[in-house]
């Protein structure tokens, strides 16, 4: 809890750097380093004195990488799709973002498998604690500089943005508030992360305190828990094309088999546990906490606009890491209660489906509201990248990115460029100059041309586009 309290300013500050500053990826960078170094001291100076600051400084690093790496992935997701879309091409973006974010936490579990492991094994081979504790810091710690290394060499050197022209307004980090999508992914964030953990630990003291697990089932139960999700969260994202499923339903799924699981432990509490059973629903769990993670983050990644993704990615992070902490102090206050436990890891997965089937959570419209969706009806230009258009899409177009134009009579060519039977107009601007204009505007009301007027504007990479007096767009404030 001293770390989430520690990480709640530096997370402040530094999602506004993550949103408008530059070098991002020495930010990264420099919170892996911080997690490795405080890694080292523990069971160095043989003192449990150590271990406060040591978890608080671990927890602040994990956090702040955490928000780092989850603004990272909406921004390759960006890149994949760009930053904004047609409707019909909301599919396309919704495959990329799932399939990034269930192979990274596949990532993830498998590299939390490795660490169990050599645990077991340095606590098999030590006698002393401060040792073991030590060896596993050390490697940890190792693990942490190797990220660190590939921060750095994996970074593709770009331009840095340009600072922005206007003063940060104080309200940036409360924003997310604004939009009610993301604050109720949030909530389920919150939900997910509380009742996983208490499932979880309160599962593992009661295995190892009343059932007297034997060292090596316990290490058969780490690895079950962390290696199956890495086969199945690979494996569940061709089904989830082939049901259309979104992210809010894929939450379902994973709250439906974490709280299946919570729902036996407690129906089953008096009963002795077999080795296979205790397995099997590590499993199921393990699948449920990984499906739980990746579709949060992608919810709330659908859900932010372009430039806030820092500062949504922060509230993801410390919101997620909030509930951990709760749900694992519920599980350790009275240890071995396993009823207490079940019991209530069971009502807050029931509060966290009904949350998101009647808080009305959709990342479809929270992604329009974000302004990364154009809607169908919108009119305007026809040039992808600008507006949805007054013409028909064509129903095989491939996407395409918005260049920069060198001047306005080369948007002018590409806008009527398109229109059929009209290149020898328009054209004839980029050649002549705008000798042809006052030709060009007589077709237009002969042929009843009509384009309804755009205003557009570029801030920090990103093409604003809104009409006259147009309040609806979901960004005016800020403009």
């Amino acid at each position: 809890m001293t770390g989430l309290i520690l990480a709640s300013p530096v997370l402040g500050t530094i999602s506004i750097h993550l949103d408008h500053g530059q070098n991002h990826h020495l930010l990264s960078g420099a919170t892996t380093a911080l997690g490795a170094l405080f890694c080292l001291p523990a069971g160095f100076f043989r003192t449990t004195s150590i271990f406060p600051p040591y978890i608080a400084a671990i927890a602040v690093a994990n956090t702040v990488g955490a928000a780092s790496h989850a603004r990272h992935l909406g921004l390759m997701v960006q890149g994949f799709v760009g930053t904004t879309i047609r409707k019909k091409q909301f599919p396309d973006r919704r495959a990329v973002m799932s399939w990034l974010s269930l192979y990274s936490t596949a990532a993830g579990c498998f590299g939390s498998a490795i660490i169990s492991a050599f645990t077991y094994h340095m606590v098999r081979q030590t006698d002393s604690t401060f040792t073991t504790l030590w060896v596993v810091s050390i490697f940890s710690g190792l693990k942490w500089f190797v990220g660190t290394i590939h921060i750095f060499i994996a970074n593709r050197p770009s331009p840095n943005p340009c600072p922005p022209s206007n003063p940060i307004p104080k309200t940036h980090i409360i924003s997310i508030f604004r939009y009610p999508h993301a604050t109720g992914s949030l909530a389920g964030v919150f939900i997910a992360a509380f009742s996983t953990m208490l499932i979880f630990t309160s599962a593992l003291l009661y295995l190892i305190g009343q059932l007297c697990f034997k060292p090596v089932h316990l290490l058969y139960l780490w690895l079950t828990f962390f290696i199956f999700p890495s086969l199945s969260l690979p494996l569940l994202h061709p089904l989830q094309q082939i049901i259309r499923a979104d992210a809010v339903k894929m939450q379902l799924l994973g709250l439906l088999l974490s709280t299946l699981t919570a729902g036996f432990g407690f129906y089953y509490r008096r009963a002795n546990w077999h080795n296979h059973h205790v397995l099997i629903f590590a499993a199921v769990q393990s699948t449920a906490t990984g499906v739980l993670h990746a579709f949060g983050r992608v919810l709330l990644l659908d859900c932010a606009p372009a430039g806030k993704e820092g500062v949504f990615s922060a509230w993801f992070s410390w919101i997620r890491a909030l509930g951990t902490c709760l749900g694992f102090a519920l599980a350790t206050v009275g240890t071995g209660d396993i009823n207490r436990s079940f019991g209530v890891a069971f009502c807050s997965g029931l509060v966290g489906i009904v949350v998101l089937i009647f808080g009305n959570i959709s990342n479809f419209r929270g992604a329009i509201a974000a302004g990364h969706v154009r809607e169908a009806s919108e009119k305007g230009s026809p040039v992808y990248g600008l507006d949805s258009g007054g013409i028909e899409e064509k129903e095989n177009e491939p996407m395409e990115t918005t260049q920069p134009r060198e001047s306005s009579a080369e948007l002018v060519c590409e806008v009527f460029g398109e229109m059929p039977e009209r290149n020898d107009v328009s054209c004839s601007v980029m050649e002549t100059g705008w000798e042809n204009v006052m030709r060009l505007r007589n077709m237009m009301k002969q042929e009843s041309w009509y384009i309804s007027g755009l205003a557009f504007i570029e801030i920090e990479g990103t093409v604003h586009t809104f009409r006259v007096d147009d309040k609806s767009y979901s960004q005016v404030r800020d403009l």
